[in-house]
């Protein structure tokens, strides 16, 4: 049960996946070698452009397809030296293989391209930010003795599409770095001739400087005013929005301005940044900050290359307490399956909304 601050319980909703043969297929495929080695990693076409000291024997697609395969299977990397020569011999002949020390090097400095699938409609992006730990004791021996010895983290900034489940911009900072400093950053990193509809992130971002980032981008924000904000003037950039929702919240409550701004859809960064730490593990092999920095790319390409295999489609369910005491189906709860426009016009037909 959850409850808000003015002490009243809302059950917790339910969720029934609808294409689990599919999903099902997508996560088989997830350990499918195939799917992490592409052809222009078997190609092997280093830059030719010219450069000081030797010519690269490896492209650059090389080293980020093989240290994606570090980050799928876990692999130290000598042992990924190892496993990528048993690839060569069984199935990828052509292969090229280096050295585990000149795929550490050449991790320093490599431009990581991040897979993504591009959609037709303008993004709608909600941010935020996890802790990636670098060294420092377990949990266990901290929850038992306390901590004794420093602990390091890096601050990772993600950027997610909630429209296509992909992440369109990552980036690493140190871990006392506020998240409201990154964001025009994170912008930076997407094409300007990309349509952004929305940007939506929680109460950190509600500085200045994001505003005016948000509206050089032509978007509309979704960040709640913090506790005890004022009106900015108006002559600042997105004073207008924010103080629209401030004069909302005072009206009503700050639960319904969530509610009617679509502001819960930035819950998805969050599970985000869950399925990062369970599928890739919650620490930074790296020691140096720009290999680091690299590392967090490749994990983010990984998973969005798993989001592209499958992803699953879920109904929520609603609980008719009323009438039955079962299951039923409800337009405005079936975010999934209809879009919002064609809920509010009410243009959704679904058999699946019929009550059970």
């Amino acid at each position: 049960m959850r409850k808000d601050k003015n002490g009243t319980q809302e059950p917790k909703a339910k969720y029934r996946v609808r294409n689990w043969a599919a999903y099902n297929a997508g996560l088989i495929n997830r350990g499918n070698i195939t799917m992490w080695i592409g052809d222009d990693a078997l190609a092997n076409m280093p830059d030719t452009e010219p450069t000081r000291g030797r010519s690269r024997l490896y492209s650059d697609a090389l080293i980020q397809a093989l240290l994606g395969l570090k980050t799928v299977f876990h692999l130290p990397l000598r042992a990924l030296q190892g496993f990528a020569q048993s690839l060569r011999d069984l199935a990828f002949a052509e292969l090229p293989v280096p050295n585990y020390t000149t795929v550490c090097r050449r991790a320093q400095a490599l431009q990581v391209k991040l897979p993504v699938i591009h959609s037709d409609e303008p993004l709608h992006l909600v941010v935020d930010s996890t802790g990636a730990k670098v060294c420092g004791e377990g949990e266990w021996k901290v929850r038992q003795h306390g901590y004794s010895k420093r602990r390091t983290w890096r601050k990772v900034h993600l950027a997610l599409d909630a429209n296509t489940g992909q992440l369109r911009a990552a980036l690493m900072t140190h871990q006392d770095v506020a998240d409201g400093e990154v964001l025009p950053e994170l912008l930076e990193q997407i094409s300007a001739d990309e349509s952004i509809d929305t940007i939506g992130g929680d109460g950190a971002y509600d500085t200045q400087a994001c505003y005016a980032s948000i509206t050089a981008r032509g978007a509309l924000p979704s960040i709640p005013p913090r506790e005890g904000a004022v009106h900015w003037p108006t002559t600042t950039p997105g004073a207008s929005r924010r103080n629209a929702a401030l004069d909302a919240i005072a009206q009503g409550s700050r639960r319904e301005w969530k509610q009617q701004s679509g502001y819960h859809r930035r819950s998805l960064a969050e599970n985000a940044m869950y399925r990062l730490k369970t599928l890739t593990g919650p620490c930074l092999w790296a020691r140096r900050t720009d290999t680091q920095a690299t590392e967090v790319a490749v994990r983010v390409g990984v998973l969005n290359r798993m989001a592209e295999l499958s992803r699953p489609q879920s109904v929520r369910i609603a609980r008719d307490h009323e009438q039955r005491h079962h299951f039923v189906l409800t337009p405005d709860l079936c975010n999934n399956v209809h879009s919002s426009a064609e809920r509010r016009q009410g243009r959704v037909s679904c058999a699946m909304h019929a009550t059970i």
